[in-house]
């Protein structure tokens, strides 16, 4: 429903419901191009993203001219709007109503009702910008910014473009094997996945003994087995599945991180163009696309067709590792919750020890080893790279 009322005292009346919300949105200053840029030349004032993260890292969703957000935008996508705790969200993002809020995206009635929600809590100063698409997004002399590598962080739309047989932007042509990961749960691929996705176990690529990646021949017959080779694009995600660190196996229910780390030695194996889908699939199934139970047969090639590893040196072992902590440039960062880091608990199940590598700075995962919550927003999707970026600046990580 939307309703429209010009009044002369009030400006822009707008009734509507939005995500089941019932709003009434007034909205008193809409601001142009030029007043934007000089406001941000000035430092007075603070944009607020609500497309989806992934247009705010880079990728033109609507074919805007430039790809990334307004330079000093934080990302607030709208969908979050229909969160319980969306306030307390918006505050730990550092969004606080002492600025002058500048609200934009590519819909102006999503960019009107998130504009309503800061009004109502009390937001004293926001304005709405209609002007990214046609206007800042076109214009070369207009600052912007972008998460350099975004390309490697895809999103549904992509993928789908792909099973559809298309070539979306930034592919680089060539087969593409989509692989849903998980750590020994195939029932967490068989209970759905994206279609034509074929299922991979963590163990093909890990040992199960050290949990470190596996020796180089391992790899190779891993990848050849699963259709792999180092020309193929390939597409990583798992399902987040609510870990429980009193079942035998928790980290069966925390598939996308396994994701992201057989992403890390794919790229160390040799693998050209590793991708993965930003926020797994979750984010497959917020925008709504069909989900398959298919168990999809895999196609073995007969050879990966370089030398493993071909990017050696994005691991390190102990050795290098204490050449790290001896040095005066180099840090070594324990991605662990504070319990771990203090020797409270170790973490993990199966393992009894507890502390952490003397010298090692702490990298605050969140709340344990398989939830990572401090690394990625609400609906799983990856936490803004600027304020990931600013905890490693300051030396902490909050």
């Amino acid at each position: 429903m939307l309703i429209l009322i010009l009044n002369d005292n009030f400006g822009l009346i707008i009734t509507l419901r939005v995500l089941n919300i019932n709003l009434t949105i007034v909205i008193t200053d809409t601001i142009a191009t030029a007043e934007l840029f000089d406001l941000l030349n000035k430092k007075k004032c603070f944009p607020v993203d609500v497309r989806p993260s992934d247009a705010y890292n880079g990728w033109r969703l609507e074919n805007e001219k430039r790809g990334g957000h307004i330079k000093g935008a934080r990302s607030l996508p709208f969908k979050w709007a229909k969160y319980l705790d969306w306030i307390e969200i918006v505050r730990s993002k550092g969004i606080l109503p002492l600025y002058k809020l500048v609200v934009y995206g590519y819909d102006q009635e999503q960019s009107r009702t998130v504009a309503t929600l800061f009004q109502r809590a009390g937001y004293p100063d926001v304005s709405v910008y209609d002007g990214f698409v046609e206007e800042w997004a076109a214009n070369k002399q207009l600052p912007m910014e972008k998460l350099p590598r975004y390309r490697h962080l895809v999103h549904p739309g992509w993928i789908k473009s792909v099973l559809e047989g298309r070539t979306p932007r930034e592919h680089p042509r060539g087969k593409t094997v989509i692989c849903h990961v998980h750590y020994r749960n195939r029932d967490a691929y068989l209970s759905g996945h994206i279609p034509g996705a074929i299922d991979l176990d963590t163990l093909a690529l890990e040992s199960p003994k050290t949990w470190n990646r596996r020796s180089p021949a391992e790899l190779k017959k891993a990848f050849e087995q699963h259709g792999i080779t180092s020309e193929t694009t390939v597409v990583l995600y798992g399902k987040y599945m609510h870990p429980d660190n009193h079942d035998e196996f928790p980290g069966s229910a925390a598939g996308h991180i396994g994701a992201i780390r057989c992403a890390f030695i794919m790229m160390y194996a040799g693998v050209k163009d590793v991708r993965v889908l930003n926020g797994g699939f979750q984010s497959w199934k917020d925008a709504g696309y069909e989900i398959s139970t298919e168990d999809v047969p895999k196609k073995p090639v007969i050879d990966f067709g370089a030398k493993i590893p071909r990017q050696p040196s994005l691991a390190v072992d102990i050795e290098e590792a204490k050449e790290m902590l001896a040095s005066d440039d180099a840090e070594l960062v324990s991605v662990r919750s504070w319990p771990e880091y203090i020797g409270e608990v170790s973490g993990y199940n199966y393992i009894t020890k507890k502390g952490r590598i003397p010298g090692a700075v702490f990298g605050n995962c969140g709340s344990d080893a398989y939830h990572m919550e401090n690394y990625r927003n609400p609906d799983h999707t990856t936490r803004e790279f600027h304020e990931i970026r600013n905890m490693e600046r300051s030396g902490h990580y909050a």
